[in-house]
């Protein structure tokens, strides 16, 4: 077969699937809507999770172990407690702050309120501090009791209770999401199969004199296979149109009016082309995959 045979075979086949949907035009909307609104919630939650898991991955950077060296100890035991931490196989890195410096860095963060603890530069109240950054977040809690046996160590501080909390609303959130959009999927893929199934069961005399004159069973799947991956396809459109200037909104708006907002929403492109790629797969595999199941059923070829 040429490939200008091809061609013209393939927009035969993408014809009768245009004139199978306007046909069976109220089972095509109510699919084509079963597609849209599955994967608008797809959207909504891949936009979602994915800011979710950046920002927890921003929250990582920042998780550290703080060892406040006791203020009685002598520069020998000081080294002595550095070379220590940094034999604990989950420690990446450790770095010294002094206690001027952490006085320093308090006053700053204060603005003109700080200026109240300038007087205790001459007697500073704090200690002398190692700052110790863990290969994985997950080894901050081990790494943190490891260090508070050490000799010279006043205590330790760290926040993993924080990331904790963030992971498990994140671990709630993503598994719900999931459930919702598994069962969503499965409802769109039913519509478009018994849309497949109705255009199967109408079309019944024509595949049969097809069969007859010798039509192969490829040719008459065909039809079937482009009908559901049209209804996949523009049932992706209006989410991914959504996706597309619904974040591109937010974000603008989150970035004008909070600029000095914790949390930064990830840079619009290319997340959105990103998501409308996922989105248009979804589409065409929600579509194609409906259809093979109802010509698998149904169609006996």
């Amino acid at each position: 077969m040429t490939t200008t045979m091809k061609f013209k075979t393939f927009g035969r086949h993408g014809k009768e699937g245009v004139k199978s949907l306007a046909r069976n035009r109220w089972m095509s909307i109510a699919s084509i809507s079963a597609v849209t609104v599955t994967l608008l919630l797809v959207g909504v939650f891949a936009t979602l999770l994915l800011n979710l898991n950046d920002f927890a991955s921003q929250i990582e950077e920042d998780v550290e172990v703080r060892v406040f060296i006791d203020r009685t100890a002598e520069d020998t035991s000081r080294e002595a407690l550095k070379d220590k931490i940094e034999e604990v196989s989950a420690v990446s890195s450790v770095k010294f702050q002094s206690k001027e410096e952490g006085l320093d860095r308090l006053i700053d963060s204060l603005g003109d309120d700080g200026e109240v603890f300038e007087s205790l530069k001459d007697e500073n109240p704090l200690n002398d501090v190692y700052i110790v950054k863990t290969v994985e977040p997950e080894d901050t809690i081990t790494v943190a009791q490891t260090i508070e046996d050490f000799n010279s160590v006043a205590k330790v501080e760290y926040a993993k209770e924080t990331v904790q909390r963030l992971f498990s609303v994140m671990d709630v959130a993503r598994n719900v999401g999931l459930a919702i959009i598994a069962g969503l999927l499965f409802t769109a893929m039913f519509l478009i199969a018994n849309t497949i199934r109705i255009t199967i069961v109408a079309r019944k005399k024509e595949i049969e004199i097809m069969k007859m004159v010798g039509a192969t069973n490829w040719f008459i799947r065909w039809p079937f296979l482009f009908e559901g991956l049209m209804i996949g396809i523009l049932g992706s459109l209006i989410p991914i149109a959504v996706v597309v200037f619904g974040y591109d909104y937010l974000y603008t708006e989150v970035t004008t009016r909070y600029p000095t907002l914790f949390i930064e929403l990830l840079p619009v492109y290319p997340f959105v082309l990103k998501v409308s790629a996922l989105l248009i797969l979804m589409g065409i595999v929600i579509g194609l995959w409906g259809s093979f199941t109802s010509i698998r059923k149904y169609l006996r070829v």
